[in-house]
């Protein structure tokens, strides 16, 4: 995997639940979820930049690459 979706660090920083980032940002629990897990395609810019919003941080925060090496 090329791209590292760091959200449950950034939630654990943050003292936030999954549930709370959902209400935050409006978007599903489950979709949340997805990401948070790894399991996502995709993201869209604005969901993206609600929950760097809603966590305080930066996508570079969120989101991380890894070298198919590092695998």
């Amino acid at each position: 995997m090329a791209i590292v979706v760091n959200l449950d660090v950034m939630m654990a920083k943050r003292k936030m639940s999954l549930g709370e980032l959902s209400q935050r940002v409006g978007v599903t629990m489950a979709n949340l979820s997805i990401l948070k897990n790894n399991k996502a395609k995709a993201v869209r810019f604005s969901t993206l930049a609600a929950i760097c919003e809603a966590l305080d941080c930066q996508p570079g925060d969120i989101l991380e690459y890894v070298s198919s090496e590092e695998d």
